[in-house]
């Protein structure tokens, strides 16, 4: 009877850990579209490219602040290892300065920051 026991508390055990694993749960959502690393990264950098045109053409701060979310939003899907990561988070920071600088209307500041956030995007490709 004791082994019996034992033996149910290790099934008991062995299928908790299952059930709650984190590689059980790893796989994507119904409708959404998983992107290759390279491909985020070209991705992410064309938005980027949008938003330098558009910041360029004199388009409105809203319309340009949006368009810079949206680049800044692209760069979750970068996902590869973790040297990636970080230099893709230090890229990100640079979206997001742009944009405040977008929003103060410090035009010249954000373009810069957009080039360099660019240039960091398409450096991610020789981490990889």
């Amino acid at each position: 009877m004791k082994t019996l026991k034992k033996i149910a508390l290790a099934a008991m055990v062995a299928a908790s850990l299952g059930a709650v694993s984190t590689t059980s749960f790893a796989e994507t959502d119904a409708g959404r579209i998983v992107y290759a690393p390279t491909q985020a990264i070209d991705i992410t950098a064309n938005k980027v490219q949008v938003a330098i045109d558009a910041l360029i053409a004199g388009n409105d701060a809203e319309a340009v602040s949006k368009l810079i979310k949206d680049a800044s939003d692209s760069v979750k899907e970068i996902n590869a290892s973790d040297s990636v990561f970080r230099a893709s988070t230090k890229a990100n920071n640079m979206i997001k300065a742009a944009r405040n600088h977008v929003k103060e209307g410090a035009t010249q500041q954000a373009e810069q920051e957009l080039r360099n956030a660019h240039k960091a995007v398409l450096d991610l490709k020789s981490i990889l």
